[in-house]
C-alpha cells in the first residue's frame, strides 16, 4: 500500500473514529423548552368576556410579602382600594397555559386575567390600552412581570381584547375595582359561596363563562363535554353567549364539580340565579 492511500486511510479512520466519540458523548439532543405564543385556537377579542369581579378571600399562596425574584425583593400591598396606576402592559400566553398561577389558580391564556407584583391576590381591576382606548376587565392572579419597566402581564385574551397582541407591550392605566361596584359590573352573575344564588327550585346553576360570540361558547362547551363535565348548555341572552353547567341538586354536589374544573384547568365556574 503506498503512502499516500496509507494516509488517507488514516484520515478516515481517524474522522470515522471523531464522529462516533461525539455521538456517544453527546447523547440525544436535548428538548428545548417551546417560546411563548398565541393560541393554537382561532380565538377574537370579542371571543373573551371580562372577568366578573366578586368578593373572594386572599389566595393561600401568592400573598406572602415580603417575597424575593432574582434576588430583588417585593412587598404586597394590603389592600386594593384605591389603587390607580400607570406603566407598561406586557402578556404572556402559551408557554405558561395550564400551569399553575402563583395564587394557585391554573393559568388560562383563553381568559381574561393578569399578573402584577404588589396588588393582592386576587384583585379585580379594569384596564385601560391608552393608545387605542380599549378596556378590559381582568382577575389578577398572578405574580410578575419582574422587569423595571413592566407594570402588569396580561394574559392572551386579555392582550386581544387591548389590541397589543401584535406590538407585544402597551400603555396602560390599571385600575382597581373597588368590590362595592360589582354588583354593577357582574350583570347576572353572582359571587360564588353564597346561599342566596341557590334558585327557588333548591337546584343551582353555574356560569363557566361568557363570551360575545357563540363560536367562543361552544368551544369551552365542547371543553367541558369532553372533561365529563355535564350538563352543559349555552344560554343566549344580553348579546352574551353563556355557558352553564348544571342544575344540581345540593350544594355538596355543585362544591364538588367547582372543584373538578379547578383541578382540570378551567376558570373557577361561577354559580348563578337561573
Amino acid at each position: 500500500m503506498s503512502c499516500a492511500v496509507r494516509h488517507r486511510a488514516g484520515l478516515l479512520l481517524v474522522a470515522a473514529l471523531s464522529l462516533l466519540l461525539s455521538s456517544c458523548a453527546s447523547g440525544p439532543s436535548p428538548v428545548k423548552e417551546s417560546a411563548d405564543g398565541p393560541s393554537s385556537l382561532d380565538l377574537r377579542a370579542e371571543d373573551v368576556a371580562d372577568a366578573v369581579p366578586q368578593a373572594e378571600p386572599l389566595a393561600r399562596y401568592g400573598n406572602h410579602s415580603p417575597y424575593e425574584v432574582f434576588g430583588r425583593k417585593y412587598h404586597v400591598l394590603k389592600s386594593s382600594k384605591g389603587y390607580r396606576e400607570r406603566g407598561t402592559a406586557s402578556w404572556y400566553g402559551s408557554k405558561f397555559h395550564g400551569r399553575r398561577t402563583s395564587s394557585g389558580e391554573p393559568y388560562d391564556m383563553h381568559l381574561a386575567t393578569a399578573a402584577h407584583k404588589s396588588l393582592p391576590l386576587p384583585t379585580y381591576a379594569e384596564v385601560t390600552n391608552l393608545d387605542n382606548g380599549r378596556k378590559v376587565i381582568v382577575k389578577i392572579n398572578d405574580r410578575g412581570p419582574f422587569k423595571d419597566d413592566r407594570l402588569i402581564d396580561m394574559s392572551y385574551g386579555a392582550a386581544l381584547r387591548l389590541g397589543m397582541v401584535s406590538t407585544g407591550t402597551a400603555r396602560v392605566e390599571v385600575k382597581a375595582i373597588d368590590m362595592a361596584d360589582a354588583p354593577r359590573l357582574a350583570t347576572n352573575t353572582k359571587p360564588a359561596g353564597s346561599a342566596a344564588l341557590v334558585a327557588s327550585s333548591g337546584q343551582t346553576w353555574l356560569q363557566a363563562g361568557a363570551y360575545g360570540r357563540r363560536e367562543g361558547a361552544e368551544q369551552l362547551a365542547s371543553r367541558l363535554k369532553s372533561a365529563d363535565l355535564k350538563p352543559v348548555s349555552i344560554r343566549d341572552g344580553d348579546d352574551l353567549f353563556r355557558v352553564w353547567l348544571g342544575p344540581y341538586d345540593s350544594y355538596a354536589e355543585t362544591e364538588s364539580v367547582i372543584e373538578r374544573a379547578i383541578e382540570l384547568g378551567f376558570e373557577r365556574p361561577l354559580r348563578v340565579n337561573r
